[in-house]
């Protein structure tokens, strides 16, 4: 392992959910340099030490470490659990579970993949913090943890050091999430493509919430969506894209929401700021240029939603993440 390799630990629990406990390896696994090296490490471990962990399927899987190799992480994954017991009936740890993670060093980035999120309420670290979890299960974890600030409608909440993942596949939501925090768009865009996976999943969770089955024939959004992507570099008005679909306004606004899991006006935002972080990486527009191809207007409306979006500056995320930054995939900017 290389000194500046970013290591990632991932605590296989009994009963673990074998595609949830995949998605780190497959995700950090492939993030490179431009010259091909891995960005990460990603080890496995045990609550009681190498060896067999059971599985919710019909087989175990035989993890090479045990708990204190979660002492070395930079990042500790914990994967959702059917077996866990005290910590889904009463909120608490079990002694071996909590002995376990007194290995994880203060600071270490804390993540959890769908259900996973009970065993770090658990352990008190979502106590006054935001967090999600699968939404089927977001009411009995609000009652299970009532200091835990609950939102049942995201893909993933990242609050610095502490990041949450909605259900099963919203893992792989937080994970390119992670990986573009870490080392920009471009990384994690050449890992969702070879993963065959959408570098960004528009809304939240609450769009896959059951709800009746709409009528036949109902038109969806989706020709509304990709016109605006052609045009991001124009003024877009909520009646262009209605028109599009030959929708009111009102209507197109309600399946829009229903369909993607924001507003139009927010799904709009959001892809002009995924174009300018392509821009400010890829290219070498002044700053101006790229607010104006993003379709933010001027430098000033670009610099505000980047830094709501991001926490950072254009300027300050174009120096950190621009291809001729010589920094090897990127840095640590986004760490809020």
């Amino acid at each position: 392992m290389t000194a500046d390799r970013h290591r990632v630990v991932v605590l296989a629990l009994d009963g673990v959910i074998p595609f949830e406990l995949g998605i780190p390896q497959r995700i950090f696994g492939r993030a490179r340099t431009a010259a091909g090296e891995p960005l990460y490490e990603v080890l496995t471990c045990g609550v009681r030490g190498p060896g067999p962990v059971m599985t919710d399927a019909d087989f175990a899987i035989l993890v090479e470490h045990g708990p204190q190799a979660l002492a070395s992480a930079d990042t500790v994954i914990v994967p959702a659990s059917y077996e866990l017991g005290p910590v889904y009936e009463e909120g608490r740890l079990t002694p071996e579970l909590s002995a376990a993670l007194a290995h994880v060093r203060p600071g270490t980035r804390m993540v959890s993949i769908c259900t996973g999120s009970w065993v770090l309420a658990a352990a008190g670290l979502l106590d006054g913090r935001p967090a999600t979890t699968h939404w089927a299960d977001a009411e009995a974890f609000q009652r299970m943890f009532p200091a835990v600030r609950v939102d049942a409608d995201v893909l993933f909440v990242d609050d610095g050091d502490v990041l949450t993942s909605a259900g099963v596949a919203a893992g792989i939501d937080l994970c390119l999430h992670l990986v573009r925090r870490d080392h920009g768009a471009a990384v994690a865009n050449d890992v969702a493509r070879r993963t065959v996976v959408p570098p960004h999943r528009d809304g939240g969770q609450a769009q896959y919430v059951h709800r009746p089955v709409p009528e036949p024939g109902l038109a969806s959004t989706t020709a509304a969506r990709a016109w605006a992507l052609a045009r991001l570099h124009e003024p877009i008005q909520l009646r262009d894209m209605a028109e599009q679909e030959s929708m009111s306004v009102r209507t197109f606004t309600r399946r829009f929401r229903e369909e993607v899991g924001v507003s139009p006006g927010q799904w709009l935002t959001g892809q002009r700021v995924e174009r300018a972080r392509h821009l400010l990486e890829t290219s070498d527009l002044g700053i101006d240029q790229v607010a104006r191809e993003s379709g933010f207007g001027t430098a000033q409306s670009m610099r505000q939603h980047l830094q709501a979006a991001l926490g950072v500056t254009p300027t300050a995320y174009r120096r950190t993440f621009h291809r001729s930054a010589e920094r090897g995939g990127g840095g640590h900017l986004l760490g809020r």
